[in-house]
């Protein structure tokens, strides 16, 4: 594998910004000097013919001790640095003029904790670039263990050809935050040009496995181990690659075509009917239950013949209410309550969950209605739309409100294993915090999720928009009939795709309001869905 960045050390150094002191050492002794930065681009040439150097690398960062650049900074106002920058691009011209090839000579001279006193690190080469005054941004690359905390790893310019993204800053270009592959390998990011998406590749190339996810549009990298014959597979370890173009809506590299929709999940598909007579109940072995590729029984003894039942069997469906997604509110509309923040966890299985460190990823709503995703990776605001992937073969959604409700709610949190209540045909329940016969659905309903301007725990985040009697509900055939119990609830009416139809105002016991199959209820914070 070729040597994308040269990273060397310039020892025992008395003055770091003295340019003629770093560049060439005094005599013609080769024998007793130490390299120095002539000798260093000497040896390694960009391009040569033979033994014969043909280019050399002309864009060149020097990272000098930090405490130094500050006193700099502090008395000077940084002309020490500017200086020793200048005077190493002359004495580069001046000595590599013909290697150059017309291109601009460019140092960069930076502060580093990492260099000792009395020491300068040298890095160019081939991943190596610097911009030129007012050059723009052309791509910026971030970084993800769990798709929800999103790190800055660098930016692209136009020009600049070949980034190395790595964990060790001496063998790449950029280190990338909580980069779990070790030292092992690196992502090569190749642009063309601004007419070409910019080329990911992983050197070397049996170190990792790197895919671009269509759907969320990001490169999911993976690092590989040996399996004992020979071979690699991928590990538990993975990163997420997310390279935004400046100047354009989509990402480098994705189709049109593979945008994915953000709309809500369909509802699933209705499950098996079960059947049984239509008149009165027979003997249990009347009742028949229709099983897939069942085994046939061994042959019964021949017994005489007996009269025909007249029983006949009719499908019953199967009716559940299933809590689809969270309503997370605005606690602005709640400030004389004093609440503060409300925070929902979801756990290994992206069910709802009390937050906790078991999480695999937690949804907070501040006081100033902003959305923070919650990670081990640390806390950051999120746009709303958005998709989260925290586990391999799971996703999270955080939906947009209708504008109708976006007074009242921030985001509807989908809700990929939300609890589920059986609805008995015939029988009307009441859904309320007042009613514990439902409380499976109503997963806020304990102190551990709001939290209270002093640091106190709040009673139920239920008492922000649910009433203690809401609605009642009794399934039949055509959906869920609703009837609005409390003149202060609020309670809206959202299809499968979470789109608004209506705001639920008229139900009551004489002309309920229906709910068909595959819709949803909104009612405080819970989007309860009606699947029959």
């Amino acid at each position: 594998m070729p040597v994308y960045v040269q990273h060397e050390v310039l020892a025992r150094v008395d003055d770091v910004f003295n340019a003629e002191a770093l560049w060439q050492a005094p005599g013609l002794s080769l024998f007793s000097r130490r390299p120095l930065l002539r000798d260093l681009l000497e040896r390694a040439p960009r391009e040569q013919r033979g033994r014969a150097a043909t280019r050399c690398f002309s864009h060149v960062t020097l990272m000098l001790p930090q405490d130094e650049v500050d006193d700099d900074r502090h008395l000077t106002r940084g002309a020490r640095v500017r200086d020793l920058a200048q005077s190493l691009a002359a004495l580069h011209q001046k000595d590599f003029g013909d290697l150059l090839a017309g291109e601009e000579v460019r140092y960069h001279v930076v502060g580093n904790e990492a260099v000792l006193p009395g020491e300068v690190k040298v890095k160019f080469g081939h991943a190596i670039y610097l911009p030129a005054p007012g050059e723009q941004i052309l791509y910026t690359v971030t970084a993800s263990r769990d798709s929800a905390i999103w790190q800055p790893v660098c930016v692209v310019y136009p020009n600049q050809r070949l980034t190395l993204v790595g964990q060790d800053e001496a063998s790449a270009t950029f280190t990338v935050p909580g980069w779990p592959f070790g030292a092992e390998g690196g992502i090569l990011l190749v642009n063309d040009g601004a007419d070409a998406p910019l080329e990911v590749q992983v050197r070397p190339k049996d170190a990792l496995d790197c895919r671009f996810d269509a759907a969320n549009g990001y490169y999911v990298v993976r690092g590989k181990r040996n399996n004992g014959n020979g071979a690699s597979d991928a590990t538990g370890q993975r990163l997420l690659l997310r390279i935004s173009r400046a100047d354009a809506s989509l990402r480098p590299g994705t189709p049109k075509s593979a945008v994915a929709s953000l709309s809500a999940p369909p509802a699933p598909a209705r499950p098996p009917a079960v059947w049984k007579p239509r008149v009165a109940a027979p003997e249990p072995e009347l009742t028949a239950m229709p099983l897939a590729g069942t085994a046939a029984p061994e042959a019964a003894p021949l017994q005489p013949p007996q009269a025909e039942s007249d029983a006949t069997y009719a499908p019953v469906a199967r009716h559940r209410i299933t809590l689809a997604a969270l309503a997370l509110p605005r606690l602005s509309r709640y400030r004389d309550t004093g609440a503060q923040a409300l925070e929902v966890g979801l756990g290994p299985t992206l069910g709802p969950s009390a937050p906790d460190k078991d999480n695999v990823i937690r949804f907070a709503v501040d006081e100033a209605d902003e959305v923070h995703a919650i990670t081990p990776a640390g806390r950051q605001r999120v746009a709303v739309p958005s998709r989260f992937a925290p586990i391999d073969g799971g996703s999270v959604q955080l939906h947009a409100v209708p504008p109708q409700m976006a007074d009242r709610y921030c985001a509807l949190l989908a809700l990929p294993q939300g609890p589920q209540q059986p609805a008995a045909a015939g029988t009307r329940l009441v859904f309320g915090r007042g009613m514990p016969s439902l409380d499976t659905l109503r997963v806020l309903d304990a102190p551990h999720f709001l939290r209270h301007a002093d640091g106190s725990a709040a009673a139920s985040a239920d008492r922000l928009g649910l009433s203690r009697n809401a609605f009642s509900w009794e399934a039949c055939a055509e959906g869920m009939r609703i009837v609005r119990l409390s003149e202060t609830q609020a309670l809206f009416h959202l299809d499968a795709g979470l789109r608004l139809v209506a705001q639920v105002e008229g139900a009551s016991a004489d002309s309920p309001y229906l709910i068909p199959p595959g819709h949803h209820l909104v009612a405080g914070h819970y989007v309860l869905r009606f699947d029959a």
